[in-house]
């Protein structure tokens, strides 16, 4: 992997993380595409870290109040001997955590499966095809115009782990892990600014416990020294393509609706799967 390989596969993986359009679908097909040698797990593992760092980066201020919060409850909890709070940041940090255990049971259990579908471009390709689906759907039967919109003080425990189960599916290539989680609030009647913020906080530990999975394996390979500058362009281009992602889609969402990202994701497949045809 040259420098410019490096540079644009780091902003590939930091834009398509949080733009709802697959980031592991698209580094299985670009890839594949240009003729470029698929990722290493070094690569893979550093620009995963750098959106780590764009999502902590942009939501610093709501962790510090969800940390704190979650942190409060627990000591009242103690001295009341109950885990009921008020509190909406503590409430929405616990949900966070019930919403994080489906992708990780998921991953662990089934991890050789999953990324034995990294090497396959037209399984890819097909699932983009699902989250086209899911984010047309999520707009069509979430009914957006509806006058009562909610926001996130309103989410119950239960619905976080459906928000959860959505993410387990992004495990697949090809199924967009933001595009899942937000056509699954959307679904629940949350507004859109508020299903993207539940989406993107909740890959706050999911992509920490992937980077932290992997760091034995990475120490290991032997890499990080011999592909040091590279895994730098890439981690700087993730974490910067993330934030201004992030940033673009909060504001996109505000006003606007999914079904671009929809086409998107559709055109993408179609054109993978007739590649894959003609070289058969």
């Amino acid at each position: 992997m040259n420098f410019f390989q490096a540079f644009m596969l780091g902003v590939l993986q930091g834009a398509t993380e949080f733009l709802p359009v697959s980031s592991s679908g698209h580094l299985v097909l670009f890839p594949w595409f240009l003729g470029w040698s698929p990722p290493s797990l070094a690569f893979d593992t550093v620009v995963h870290w750098g959106t780590m760092v764009a999502v902590i980066a942009y939501f610093w201020r709501d962790w510090v109040a969800l940390v704190r919060a979650a942190w409060q409850s627990i000591r009242e909890s103690i001295q009341q001997r109950s885990w009921a709070t008020t509190d909406p940041q503590a409430r929405l940090a616990w949900w966070i955590v019930v919403a994080t255990i489906p992708a990780a049971l998921v991953g662990y259990l089934w991890e050789d499966f999953f990324e034995a579908l990294f090497s396959r471009p037209v399984a890819a390709a097909s699932l983009l095809l699902v989250t086209a689906l899911l984010l047309a759907l999520s707009e069509h039967l979430g009914n957006p115009h509806r006058a009562h919109k909610r926001d996130l003080t309103t989410l119950s425990g239960w619905e976080a782990l459906l928000i959860g189960c959505a993410q387990a599916l992004a495990i697949f290539p090809g199924i967009s892990r933001s595009g899942a989680t937000i056509a699954a609030g959307l679904l629940r009647g949350l507004e859109r600014t508020a299903a993207a913020r539940f989406s993107f906080l909740l890959a706050t530990p999911i992509i920490l416990g992937a980077g932290l999975l992997s760091v034995g394996d990475l120490v290991g390979s032997g890499e990080i020294a011999a592909q040091a500058t590279i895994l730098i362009v890439g981690f700087l281009a993730a974490a910067i393509s993330g934030f201004a992602c992030i940033s673009f889609l909060m504001r996109y969402l505000q006003t606007r609706r999914l079904y671009p990202f929809a086409i998107y994701c559709a055109l993408l497949a179609i054109f993978g799967l007739l590649r894959a045809w003609l070289m058969s």
